[in-house]
């Protein structure tokens, strides 16, 4: 026995060997000269119906079919395009052969055109008179029922083009995402900055810690990696000249899914010659600012204000204020492993679980845990630790610290950035100390990056680094609760079918 859809199909299908018998392409060509919906709604919105009347204003639209009803020897459907929906309403009587086969062969989602005058109705709608239809494409399979909509989280995010359709909401969040990029964008070629592009397929995933996706390029018989990240090949870029550079661009990280992670994201990496992190606090908080003007036309998004200027605080001030744990106090010592054990006891004492083996790797354990949830309006938190900083300057008030900040806004990390580190040598026991990490297991320790370590050896003038997970602040600026609301087609488990 077929099913409902099923059933549905197969009487569409008939429709379209109808249309073939009498002549007419169910699945038509071009539709030159249309108007854009939402133009006609902006134009003759306010026109009165004798103004309409009087003018008679000849117009040609285009779209998705999303309601039809009969009144009689009166038809009416509602058409969608890109840019908003508009009313038809036909004389049956009046239309000519073709015309009246595609009235009766019409179907929910099916694409066609119209010819006609603009007038308004006695209800005061906005219409198009159509003189004469064009089938443009016969949808074979049905839209979701109206009434019950496409609501299941899991079909919209499989079924993306369905969920475009019929949730509006879903299409505003998309069409924000384009506006913020776009607004990142102009930002920095507004201050002089080059956009570029470097390997998605690398030898060495490195400039983050992240296990990463291998592959095997044939030709080369060469085993490869897609990056993790666009850091080191942009830092290269600076040391070649390019004093300002940035990239929009996909990463790809093997690691867990959630609300706040996919396999695949876009991040927004930019380096700037001749400065240092506290700039890059200045453009973030700027980037920031206009994305958020340029998808709502405000700096307030719910009870987040972006207005600025954010609050600046070391990670250490944060774990004292949530945990009362005051890392930089009993890390006075200046001996490494006794700074260790007594920021351990401390933690343990006041009843925070604790795995790590190291003064700074316990000041960001302690972070991580139990104070980044906390930090709901915008912070840039500073002073992180060496251990979890291969790739930033030290802090010259305290060698265990960097100067490096991430930026949180409720309780999510949103930017990364840091002063960076352009000491060949440093750099190259920094790789050392990450190489014995990854040497024990630690899959996600930065490897040694010999090609980089060479191009810091020519001379990388003092920089900042700056980078931004977009798909974050898309979230942040729509109030989409999960990542997945944010990008068009995430990566999901395998459907597990009946």
């Amino acid at each position: 026995m077929l099913s409902r859809e099923e059933l549905l199909q197969e009487a569409r299908r008939a429709k379209v060997g109808a249309l073939r018998q009498a002549g007419v392409d169910p699945f038509g060509s071009r539709f030159p000269d249309r108007r854009l919906m939402g133009d006609l709604l902006r134009e003759y919105g306010a026109a009165s119906a004798e103004e309409l009347e009087a003018a008679r204003h000849t117009v040609r639209v285009a779209g998705r079919v999303v309601s039809i009803r009969s009144h009689g020897k009166a038809g009416f459907a509602h058409l969608q395009d890109g840019s908003g929906r508009l009313q038809l309403y036909l004389r049956l009587s009046e239309l000519d052969a073709q015309s009246g086969l595609i009235w009766n062969q019409l179907d929910l989602g099916d694409i066609i055109g119209a010819d006609g005058e603009l007038m308004r109705t006695r209800t005061g709608e906005l219409t198009v008179k159509a003189a004469s239809l064009t089938m443009l494409t016969k949808a074979l399979r049905p839209l979701p029922d109206k009434h019950g909509g496409l609501k299941n989280v899991e079909q919209r995010y499989r079924a993306r083009h369905l969920d475009l359709l019929v949730n509006p909401e879903s299409r505003a969040v998309f069409e924000a995402r384009t506006r913020i990029v776009s607004s990142l964008r102009r930002t920095l070629d507004e201050l002089g900055f080059l956009e570029v592009e470097t390997p998605v397929l690398v030898p060495l995933a490195g400039g983050a810690a992240a296990r990463p996706f291998l592959t095997y390029h044939n030709a080369l018989d060469r085993h490869l990696s897609l990056r993790i990240a666009t850091e080191l090949h942009l830092k290269r870029l600076v040391v070649g000249g390019l004093e300002r550079v940035y990239e929009i661009g996909r990463v790809f990280r093997n690691e867990g899914i959630s609300t706040r992670h996919n396999p695949e994201f876009t991040s927004l990496e930019a380096y700037q010659a001749y400065a240092d992190y506290r700039d890059m606090m200045d453009l973030t908080e700027r980037l920031v600012q206009n994305a958020a003007l340029a998808a709502s036309g405000s700096l307030r998004v719910g009870e987040i204000d972006l207005s600025g200027p954010f609050r600046r605080v070391t990670m250490a001030e944060v774990v004292r204020e949530a945990t009362g744990i005051d890392v930089l106090t009993l890390g006075s010592s200046g001996d490494e492993q006794r700074d260790a054990r007594a920021v351990r006891a401390a933690a343990e004492a006041a009843g925070y679980a604790v795995e790590a083996t190291t003064w700074g790797g316990l000041l960001a354990e302690l972070f991580d845990k139990y104070a980044e949830d906390r930090l709901v309006q915008p912070t840039f938190v500073i002073g992180h630790p060496v251990e979890t900083s291969p790739l930033a300057k030290r802090d010259p008030a305290d060698p265990r610290l960097t100067e490096r900040f991430e930026l949180y806004v409720q309780g999510r990390e949103l930017a990364n950035a840091f002063s960076e580190l352009n000491d060949p040598d440093d750099q190259r026991r920094r790789f050392e100390a990450q190489l014995a990490q990854r040497q024990a297991g630690d899959e996600e320790a930065h490897p040694m990056d010999e090609d980089f370590l060479a191009a810091l050896e020519v001379g990388l003038p003092p920089t900042g680094g700056l980078g931004i997970g977009v798909d974050r602040l898309v979230m942040l600026l729509t109030g989409a609760p999960s990542i997945r609301d944010v990008i068009l087609f995430p990566t999901l488990r395998e459907r597990q079918e009946d």
